[in-house]
């Protein structure tokens, strides 16, 4: 590790292997976070331990199998791809390590490794483009804790969020053009994962960065309003989240004639079980059942080199 500067990549984890045993623990370490699940903890882990954790994992192990490859869980493939790519982009200008919120690669090894390496500055890259208190305080506050508990002080430079960055809302646009130039262009859905309501109400900005990126990716891409729809997936639990849904999308637009969609998830980096299963699998099925005859989802940015870059572009302004 020549460079003194370390490029640190981060995104949600994902389970080590196709066992239940793993879904479970990644489960629990996911779901014990008082940034993502904010309910007293006198409540929710008995909750958790007793209910949510005997059902869920099952049923998460179910929808694992469905995406697994041989490179094993998507997302983690894809992030170490990414970071293999970012790293010839800076070559000897600073080292890119990968590691996860929840589940391995952990924060705790790589950052013991770093410092076993002297590493005098760490610059950030949460691969969250828009900001939560459930994904990127949540990922600030851990590498906090973690360094502190290694006794380790490197300089910090924290991206927290880049909803609209120029280079992003390209790639973006890109992607939804190559796929267009291989059919018609159709009625473009971007399904960003949802949020609580009640989070929103404490001031997360989260969902305005959202509208945010939908705005610019639609203006990008010369779309009318008739022309585009945002909505929010992947709810947990009674709460109200926040809306449209993106399952009331789905339904309101089989009820104004619109029967081929395309659907972009702008707020991930990287395919992963809410891509490739919960849209690709089930929010297909639901619109064709309704009568929709074609759905087709526009692959997240994963390893493409205008992402790639993008990550470049964001880190370069902190590096010696």
């Amino acid at each position: 590790m020549p460079a003194r500067t370390t490029v640190l990549l981060t995104n949600l984890g994902t389970p080590d292997a196709l066992e239940r045993a793993a879904v479970r623990r990644f489960l629990r370490e996911f779901l014990s976070d008082p940034l993502v699940v904010r309910l007293p903890r006198a409540l929710w882990l008995p909750l958790l331990y007793g209910v949510i954790l005997p059902l869920r994992s099952g049923k998460t192990l179910a929808a694992y199998r469905r995406v697994w490859t041989g490179d094993g869980s998507p997302l983690l493939a894809i992030a170490q791809r990414q970071r293999n790519a970012l790293q010839q982009k800076l070559l000897e200008r600073a080292h890119v390590e990968l590691a996860m919120r929840y589940g391995n690669p952990s924060f705790e090894s790589v950052l013991t490794r770093l410092k076993n390496a002297g590493i005098d500055k760490l610059i950030v890259l949460p691969l969250y483009p828009q900001y939560s208190v459930t994904t990127t305080a949540t990922s600030y506050k851990h590498l906090k804790q973690t360094l502190n508990a290694l006794d380790i002080g490197p300089q910090i430079e924290f991206i927290g969020y880049y909803p609209d960055h120029p280079a992003y809302i390209a790639a973006l646009a890109a992607s939804v053009r190559e796929h267009w130039r291989q059919q018609e262009p159709r009625h473009l859905l971007m399904s960003f994962h949802g949020l609580p309501q009640a989070n929103v109400d404490r001031g997360d900005p989260y969902q305005a960065q959202c509208q945010k990126t939908a705005t610019a990716l639609a203006a990008a891409l010369g779309l009318a309003g008739p022309d585009w729809s945002i909505g929010y997936q992947s709810r947990f639990g009674r709460q109200v989240w926040i809306q449209p849904y993106t399952s009331d999308v789905l339904q309101t637009l089989i009820g104004r004639g619109i029967r081929q969609v395309d659907v972009i998830c702008p707020g991930f980096s990287a395919d992963c079980l809410e891509t490739l299963d919960e849209i690709e699998v089930e929010y297909r099925r639901e619109y064709l059942d309704l009568g929709g005859e074609a759905f087709d989802y526009i692959p997240a940015l994963n390893d493409r080199s205008e992402h790639i870059e993008m990550m470049r572009q964001l880190v370069t302004p902190y590096l010696d």
